[in-house]
C-alpha cells in the first residue's frame, strides 16, 4: 500500500456517485440484494471505489445469503483496517480501506473456513476488475 489519501468532502463528491459518497464517506449501507456485486460470479479483484486499492479477490467470495458481497479474507491483511462500530444500538466491527479510510462494510465471525470471517461489503464501495484468466 502506498501513502494515505486524504481529500475533502467536496473532492470526494466530485469523484463519487451520490450512493458511493453516502456509503463510503458517510458510512451508509446499501439495501440488501440491491448492489451490483452481491450476485457476481466473475473472476477478478474488487478494488476500493474511492482510491482503487485492491481489497478482495473473487476467489475468497462466497454466498452468505445476506444480499451483500461477502468474502472470507482480504487480498492483503494491510489493505483493510477494522474498528468497533456501536451505531444503531449494535456492536459490530467496521471494515475500512487502509489507503483512503472509505467505509466498506462490516466483518463478522460467522464465515467459512479457513478464516471463519465474513466480510460483508457494500457493492457501492467496490469497483470490480475482471480477470483475463478463467
Amino acid at each position: 500500500m502506498t501513502d494515505k489519501i486524504q481529500k475533502s468532502d467536496s473532492e470526494w463528491q466530485e469523484k463519487l456517485t451520490e450512493e458511493q459518497f453516502k456509503v463510503c464517506r458517510q458510512k451508509g449501507t446499501e439495501q440488501a440484494f440491491s448492489g451490483k456485486y452481491w450476485d457476481c460470479h466473475d473472476r477478478g479483484t474488487y478494488h476500493c471505489a474511492c482510491c482503487d486499492e485492491p481489497l478482495f479477490s473473487s476467489i475468497t467470495k462466497f454466498d452468505s445469503g445476506t444480499g451483500w458481497p461477502s468474502f472470507y479474507q482480504s487480498t492483503d491483511p494491510n489493505s483493510v483496517t477494522t474498528e468497533e462500530d456501536s451505531t444503531f444500538f449494535m456492536r459490530r466491527v467496521e471494515v475500512i480501506c487502509s489507503k483512503c479510510d472509505a467505509h466498506l462494510g462490516h466483518v463478522f465471525e460467522d464465515g467459512p473456513q479457513p478464516t471463519g470471517l465474513r466480510y460483508c461489503i457494500n457493492s457501492a464501495s467496490l469497483d470490480f476488475k475482471k480477470s483475463e484468466t478463467p
